[in-house]
């Protein structure tokens, strides 16, 4: 019997990268929403401006842990 992932990356061959491309955009955008609910908790008078901003450097903070455990490697 195979095990869920090997149906999922089978799943994911038989689709053209227009498919998965948009599968991709789709989570992104879901961790995005995530992401500005968890700063709205945090930050409950913010302005979507200011949750505008902190979610970007969020994000600019993710990029950086990612190139300096990069280079550690």
């Amino acid at each position: 019997m195979r095990d869920v992932g090997q149906l999922q990356l089978e799943a994911y061959r038989r689709m053209t990268g227009e498919e998965r491309l948009m599968i991709g955009l789709g989570l992104y955008e879901a961790s995005l929403a995530i992401a500005r609910e968890r700063i709205r908790n945090r930050y409950p008078g913010a302005s979507e401006a200011e949750i505008a901003e902190k979610l970007k450097a969020r994000i600019r903070a993710g990029y950086e842990i990612d190139i300096v455990s990069s280079k550690a490697s």
